[in-house]
């Protein structure tokens, strides 16, 4: 450790670029994997944070919400095994939407909840719709960002039904529209169905409940009970976005790799001398490679810490419209990777230093 803040104090200007380098891709891998991380986010957040463990679907609804449609004879069944605290219905409908006076059209979901039920969202703003009044909603927060406010009327483009927001959620949003939660009268007042029919259909179930009962639930005909986390799957696009998003960081990690390896394969050959006068007065392999592990290891934290703070400060400049989420889990996991890849990067370098001959090193220098 000595030799090596010795060096690096040394060839202050040599270091510092190899470290502004660093910064510069520490910094493009967390910006990107924040932004595929809100993207992600931007795309199922509304199921993500639904206080659920098991959604019901219908049999060979192959994942899809929009493809399910259960009756309440259904609803019934299940609520005989679980209680009829532990399930609640689901209605999900996507829409375009209208705010009254303009001719601005909003792409968004209808989501169909029991006001009184688990998956009932938290309203920042305003206050929450109940069960009686069917022409309430409580929008996501991000429609303000489009204009709407607490007390305006929004109408249905396909039914031409209108509805009032009293209040806004945060974190809901469904195949990257917002989500407005509205009860279920609003939901049968929407399809202008007999709330008291034995036919009517909505998407899903949601249970919250143990895994026994639940596989009790799976044994009801025609549907399927699958794991809430599973459900993000069927979301159109978001198998195929997560999948690009998590290719594209995972080259940065190996062009950071290469990247890295090269700067310090550069600087370990322009030091071979140095290393065969050292290895000549008696320093061992051992010392050396700590040397040179060293100041990878000093490099690659200051670095990050650089980036990180960057990131951030970067990212509370953002506009609220442009999805970014980076949790300090993700980004622990990100600082992880990237020490690992740099020491990866390094062991060209540290192969190097360990082959040096003494002997033919000092006479090159000579």
């Amino acid at each position: 450790m000595f030799l090596a803040l010795r060096e690096m104090k040394h060839a202050k200007l040599r270091y510092l670029l190899i470290g502004l380098i660093m910064v510069l891709i520490a910094w493009l891998v967390l910006f990107v994997t924040g932004l595929a991380k809100g993207l992600s986010n931007d795309n199922v957040s509304s199921l993500q944070n639904m206080d659920a463990d098991y959604i019901v679907m219908q049999n060979e609804s192959e994942l899809k919400l929009n493809r399910s449609l259960l009756s309440s004879e259904t609803l019934d069944q299940v609520r005989s095994i679980t209680g009829d605290e532990g399930a609640t219905p689901l209605g999900l409908q996507m829409s375009t939407l209208t705010k009254e006076g303009t001719s601005t059209k909003i792409d968004a979901s209808f989501f169909a909840i029991d006001t009184d039920s688990f998956i009932a969202p938290t309203v920042v703003e305003g206050s929450m719709i109940d069960n009686k009044t069917a022409d309430e909603v409580v929008a996501d927060i991000s429609l303000k960002e489009e204009g709407f406010a607490v007390g305006d009327r929004i109408q249905d483009q396909s039914s031409g039904k209108s509805f009032t927001i009293i209040g806004f959620t945060e974190g809901q949003s469904y195949s990257h529209t917002p989500v407005l939660h509205m009860n279920m009268a609003g939901w049968f007042a929407l399809h202008d169905a007999d709330p008291d029919s034995e036919i009517y259909h909505f998407s899903a179930i949601a249970l919250k409940t143990t895994d026994a009962i639940a596989d009790e639930v799976s044994q009801i005909s025609d549907i399927e009970v699958i794991a809430k986390d599973d459900t993000l799957a069927g979301i159109p696009g978001y198998k195929e976005e997560s999948g690009s998003l998590l290719m594209m960081i995972a080259f940065l990690f190996v062009i950071a790799a290469f990247v890295l390896a090269v700067f310090f394969y550069v600087i370990t050959i322009q030091k071979m001398n140095q290393f065969g006068v050292l290895k000549a007065i008696g320093a061992k392999n051992s010392y050396l490679v700590r040397n040179v592990m060293s100041q990878i290891l000093i490099i690659t934290i200051v670095s990050l810490a650089l980036s990180i703070l960057l990131t951030y400060g970067v990212a509370a400049i953002l506009p609220a419209s442009m999805p970014f989420d980076l949790s300090p889990s993700l980004v622990a996991l990100c600082s992880i990777l990237f020490i690992v890849v740099s020491i990866l990067g390094s062991l060209l370098s540290v192969y190097r230093v360990a082959k040096i001959d003494a002997i033919e090193a000092i006479g090159r220098a000579a």
